[in-house]
Formats: structure tokens, C-alpha cells, sequence
């Protein structure tokens, strides 16, 4: 499947501390909804030992997405910080359960969901971002990514020339029959869903137990055919020989391609996440509180500060990081903000380009143009590598996010593609082996001080790509080695709680105190190991 920036790069506009556990949870539980046809009594959901979801599916926010999903609510519903206790309200009953299942994935989630009229299971990953992948459906082996209108047709064991017949009935983008032991899965991805009329004929020809449908759950849907006219940064390049374009120009080339869009269609898609991006800014200076967060309200003292000019000179970097502290105190009071590439590293890119942006007294027009040059660099990233922390740590997350903020930086500055690149390239390589090792299972330290850190390495190796520096290692080698270095991590160093900051006893003590808050919102369902 080709990516897409308002699919995996910038987005999914969500509440929660983390995209890969609260967004991508709550996809998966979405998914799981329509799969027991929008009447969900009992789930069972079950959490490898050695995978990262036993020790933060309360902390990151994999409970309240998956909860908030399963109760048919969208990534920005004001309720979700409450959907532990509303889904325990709502008469659903909840087992988690925490074993040695020998999942292979970090991030996999296996649920039993059951109601008065049967059983599914449905074994889902956490791609990274918000990205997920649902691998099993009652005992099939699938690949459901969320990205077209899935039809699904189970039938009985009565052999696959009638699974073949099925297959007729339906013109689709796709169509699949999955045989497992219990009969026949025949699968219809499309841009809309199997129309009644068709349904109808297919149950007089053939033995159907049920038939589900599962709606998308993201923005730009896929499409048979699909076609990108590049996919690595190399192949951009050879592209026609565009070199000297910007890269905001290719962006939109490859998009347009990509979900089926116009340019305009593109420019408005992205106009519409920087008007959100702007909302959280706002409210992130005003000022945020939330009870169950380690961090107060910060920005506004530095605001205060560099109004008074008792801060050390640093020019356009001051904005930048007052900037990008107000975002990430939004997400951690659960606001609405904008995963990109990911919740916890949402901040380094906008806060990076609007700080510019605002500092140089430049239009959204241009702040749109650079996130998506930033956007394309995250395709780059995302085809080559990872979002997803669980899998290579942090360098996946606030190290994709300078590389991208870099390019924007660049473009912002008047560069052109091949000096975007050139940016992002050494933004990358700076980010190398960064660890994810959030204090209190809290993505918040030191979370906001390496988003910060991004962001300013993103201003500089925009301003020496503007200078003409070389950055030596192209950028599809630099990820290249950054998924190398990634996966060669200690599982402990990948946002597991288990090593760094997260272990120290002042995390420790942080952890004890904020359970105490918690108690009687986070424990209303029942957790065995």
C-alpha cells in the first residue's frame, strides 16, 4: 500500500498522549465494532508480557482509544479521557488480560468480543502513527489497513467453488477468498460496500452464516490500480529531473497521485490541519490544565519572559520553542492536536514552521506549502522505516519529525527540493539511536525537551542546507541506517518503560502519585496477569 501524507504522516488530528497507542487503538476498535454489527457486550483484550501494551496500555491511552472505539466515537471526541468509566457505564463488559501469547508485534492487540447473538476475535498491530493492520479475523488470516470499505462475506464449508461464485457477484477493487478450518472469509475491499441488491443474490447462491461491514478509518482511501509516481527520495529526483522545484510542489504530485485528489483538493486538505493547528496553538498559550499530566502550564512563562527580553538571545528559535512547548501542553492536557508523524512527537514540526512562519511574518499559505514538504519526507521515512517507537525508538518518532521539520524549515527559507533534502538528511543523522524512555509511562518527559531539541536541530540544518553544506550520506541511506540502528535497539530502550529516565526513582515516585489520581477511572475493568 503506497502512504499517505494525511493518512501516515500528518494525522490523524486526534485527542491523547500517544497516536500509536490512543489514535491506532481506537481505529482497531472502531474496526471491532462493525465487526460485531455496533453491538459490543463483552470484550476480552489481550496484551503480550514482552510486548510494550502490558506496561502502557493504561498510560498511554491504549484503553481510553480502544474503549472510545468500541463505543462507535471519533479520534477527537471530548469525551475519550472519560471512556474507561463510560464504557463500564455503558454495560460492557471488560476483561484485560496480560500473558505470554508470543505475539511477534510489540503493539498487537487480540480481542473476543461477544453478544447475545455470537463471538468474533479480531487480532489487530499498532503500526506506529496511528497506522494499524488487523491480521485476523475468527481464525482468518487478513490485512485490513482501514483504507477501504470492507465487505466481508462469512459462508460454510461447503468448498471453494461457492466461495468462487461469491467472487462474481460483486464488482470491487478488490476481492479475496480466506479459507481457514470453519469455512470460507470472502473479502470485497472497495470505495463503497457491497450494494443490498448483490447481497441478496449472493444468499440465495451460497450457504452465508453473516455478512459485516467495516467502514474506513482514514481520510484517503485506496483505490485498485494505485499508482505513486515515486516512492523514495532517489526516485523523486529522477522523476522528470525535478531537482531545482520545490519540494511542496512534488508533495502535492505525489498526493494528488496518491488519494485521487486535485492540487487544490491537496492545498485545502492541509489548510484545514494547519486551522487546527493554529486552534491548539491559541489554546496552548492561553494556558492548559490537566489533572493526570507530571508537567504544568510552562509556555507561559517563557512567553513572559521573552516579552521582558530576560531570556538569552536566540532569535527565531525563542518563538519556536515557545511554540512547540504550547503544543505538546495541549496534547498533554487532551486537547485536540496533530499527530505528525506521531502524538508524541506532534509538536516539532508545526511548532518549528508556525514559529518561522509567524517570526518572519509569512502567510498559512506558505506555512501549508512547507508542511507539506515535510509531509513528502515522511513518506520517505515511513516507506524506508518506522513511526512507531515500540520498534525503534524514539529516533522513529522526534528524530522523523526534525528530519521533516527540517525540509519544511528549508522550504519555508526559499529552498529549493534539492536543498529540503539536503536539510532533512542531516536532521536524521543527528537523531541517530535517540531512546524512547518516557518518565512514568507519561508522554511528556522527556517528550517535550527532545520535541524542543528537533525542532532546533531542524532550524539548523535548514540554515546550513541553505548555506550550501553537504550532507555527505543521502537521505534513503541515512534511513536506511536509521531503521538499522532502530531495531538494533534493546527492546528495554523502546518505549517500554523498562530502561532510561523511565526507570529512575524519581519516575518511579511520579508513576506512584499519578495512580493515585487515577484510581477509580482507570480501574473499572478487570486486569489479569
Amino acid at each position: 500500500m503506497a502512504l499517505s501524507i494525511f493518512n501516515d504522516v500528518i494525522g490523524p488530528v486526534m485527542r491523547g498522549p500517544s497516536s500509536s497507542h490512543c489514535a491506532a487503538a481506537l481505529r482497531i476498535g472502531r474496526l471491532a465494532r462493525d465487526l460485531m454489527d455496533q453491538d459490543v457486550g463483552r470484550v476480552l483484550v489481550e496484551f503480550d508480557r514482552q510486548g510494550a501494551l502490558a506496561t502502557t496500555h493504561a498510560s498511554q491511552g491504549s484503553d481510553m482509544g480502544l474503549f472510545g472505539g468500541l463505543m462507535g466515537w471519533e479520534a477527537v471526541d471530548e469525551r475519550l479521557p472519560d471512556a474507561v468509566r463510560a464504557i463500564h457505564d455503558a454495560g460492557i463488559d471488560v476483561h484485560v488480560e496480560i500473558g505470554d501469547f508470543g505475539f511477534a508485534h510489540p503493539n498487537t492487540y487480540r480481542l473476543t468480543l461477544g453478544n447475545r447473538q455470537g463471538q468474533h476475535t479480531l487480532t489487530a498491530l499498532s503500526t506506529g502513527g496511528g497506522g494499524i493492520e488487523v491480521i485476523e479475523i475468527d481464525g482468518f488470516s487478513v490485512s485490513l489497513k482501514g483504507d477501504y470499505a470492507e465487505t466481508l462475506i462469512f459462508v460454510g464449508s461447503q468448498g471453494q467453488a461457492a466461495a468462487d461464485r461469491l467472487l462474481g457477484m460483486a464488482q470491487t477493487d478488490e476481492s479475496v477468498v480466506h479459507t481457514a478450518e470453519n469455512g470460507q472469509l470472502v473479502e470485497y475491499k472497495g470505495q463503497e460496500f457491497v450494494s443490498e441488491m448483490v447481497l441478496a443474490a449472493i444468499e440465495r447462491e451460497c450457504e452465508v452464516r453473516c455478512v459485516r461491514r467495516l467502514s474506513p478509518v482514514v481520510p484517503i482511501l485506496s483505490r485498485a490500480g494505485l499508482e505513486v509516481p515515486f516512492a523514495t527520495c532517489e526516485a523523486m529526483f529522477r522523476y522528470k529531473g525535478r531537482r531545482d522545484v520545490p519540494l511542496w510542489k512534488l508533495a502535492v504530485l505525489y498526493e494528488s497521485a496518491r488519494g485521487g485528489l486535485t492540487e487544490a483538493d491537496v492545498l485545502a486538505r492541509m489548510r484545514t490541519i494547519v486551522e487546527v493547528l493554529r486552534t491548539s496553538l491559541a489554546q496552548g498559550l492561553k494556558g492548559t490544565d490537566y489533572e493526570e499530566r507530571i508537567l504544568g502550564f510552562q509556555c507561559g512563562g517563557f512567553a513572559e519572559r521573552m516579552k521582558e527580553g530576560s531570556l538569552l538571545d536566540a532569535g527565531m528559535l525563542n518563538r519556536i520553542i515557545l511554540y512547540v512547548t504550547a503544543l505538546m501542553e495541549v496534547k498533554s492536557a487532551m486537547g485536540v492536536i496533530v499527530a505528525g508523524p506521531t502524538a508524541g512527537a506532534c509538536a516539532a514540526l508545526p511548532g518549528a514552521v508556525l514559529g518561522a512562519a509567524d517570526a518572519r511574518e509569512l502567510s498559512d499559505n506558505d506555512v501549508v506549502r512547507a508542511m507539506l514538504a515535510g509531509g513528502l519526507i515522511g513518506i520517505f521515512i515511513g516507506r524506508g522505516s518506522t513511526f512507531s517507537a515500540e520498534v525503534a525508538g524514539c529516533q522513529a518518532e522526534c528524530g522523523a519529525a526534525s528530519a521533516m521539520a527540517a525540509a519544511a524549515l528549508a522550504t519555508l527559507g526559499g529552498g529549493g527540493a534539492e536543498q529540503a533534502v539536503a536539510a532533512a538528511s542531516m536532521a536524521l543523522q543527528n537523531s541517530l539511536g535517540m531512546v524512547c524512555d518516557p518518565v512514568a509511562g507519561r508522554v511528556e518527559v522527556p517528550c517535550l525537551g527532545k520535541n524542543v531539541m528537533a525542532a532546533s536541530n531542524a532550524l539548523a540544518c535548514a540554515n546550513m542546507a541553505l548555506a550550501g553544506y553537504d550532507p555527505v550520506i543521502r537521505l534513503d541511506e541515512v534511513i536506511d541506517a536509521m531503521d538499522r540502528v532502530g531495531r538494533s535497539l534493546p527492546r528495554e530502550l523502546r518505549c517500554t518503560g523498562l530502561g532510561g529516565l523511565s526507570t529512575t526513582e524519581t519516575s518511579r515516585e511520579i508513576e506512584a502519585r499519578l495512580e493515585k489520581r487515577t484510581t477509580g477511572r482507570n480501574l473499572k475493568f478487570r486486569e489479569s496477569v
